[in-house]
């Protein structure tokens, strides 16, 4: 890769830092740009979980100290994550994603269209339907093994699922996602690391960028509220779904 590559890498890490701690969906931005710059599919996806990483384990921090993270409800959640993230690291190495690539974009606009028809869904914090053990332990096996095999849209499963079973506001939502995405981002790394799918100069790089843009992003949310990220996260779901779509079915 050439030198002149580094500071767009720089630049696209820090605006998908920024986009992913409001919204989620960072990886809509960072992965076509190291896929354009040549890299192959499993070492794009390699060095963008490297870079992803920073910038969650960022925004993950600023949210934590501003008191939005409940770690004891969610630490099962880590743990099975970090388990259903090896496995979909391992798996993907392994297996073909293209089924899972032309299902997920539908799964998608149903997120969508739920959020448009019940417009006050995340607004504020409303009673839980699950207890918080068993929904971390089920959707951290199952949305970690997502996000090791596939990834695209993770973050928007993980804010619907604790918006309409745990009753989190969006903002809260988002918060709390970030853990489970830094816990697969990390898990699924160590996979893609161990197998020599990481390209870590372009990783580094671009990682910076995302401590940047993570602090920059979650601090916005913090300070404007829910209100602000629903439709962030609504725009995040839309884009997630149309690159999909034209992936998989635009032949």
């Amino acid at each position: 890769m050439s030198l002149g590559a580094y500071p767009l890498l720089f630049l696209t890490g820090l605006v998908a830092g920024l986009v992913d701690a409001i919204a989620g969906g960072g990886g809509i931005i960072s992965l076509p740009v190291l896929l354009n710059l040549g890299l192959s599919p499993t070492l794009a996806l390699g060095t963008n979980k490297l870079q992803a990483s920073f910038g969650v384990v960022s925004a993950t921090r600023h949210y934590a100290n501003s008191g939005l993270i409940d770690w004891r409800a969610c630490r099962f959640g880590i743990v099975t994550t970090l388990l259903g993230a090896l496995g979909g690291a391992w798996a993907v190495q392994r297996l073909d994603a293209q089924v899972l690539g032309k299902i997920i974009p539908w799964l998608l606009a149903g997120i969508v269209v739920y959020s448009i028809v019940r417009p006050q869904v995340g607004g504020q914090d409303r009673p839980p339907r699950l207890g918080a053990g068993v929904f971390f332990t089920g959707f951290g096996l199952v949305l970690g093994f997502y996000d090791g095999f596939f990834g695209p849209g993770v973050g928007s499963f993980w804010i619907i699922a604790l918006v309409l079973l745990l009753g989190c506001n969006f903002l809260k939502a988002t918060a709390h996602a970030k853990v489970m995405n830094a816990a697969s981002n990390l898990a699924s790394l160590a996979l893609f690391a161990l197998g020599g799918e990481v390209d870590y100069a372009a990783g580094l790089v671009m990682g910076a960028g995302q401590i940047v843009g993570g602090r920059l992003g979650a601090g916005l949310a913090v300070q404007r509220g829910a209100r602000f990220v629903r439709p962030l996260f609504l725009a995040m779901v839309v884009a997630a779904m149309a690159r999909l779509i034209w992936l998989n079915w635009h032949r």
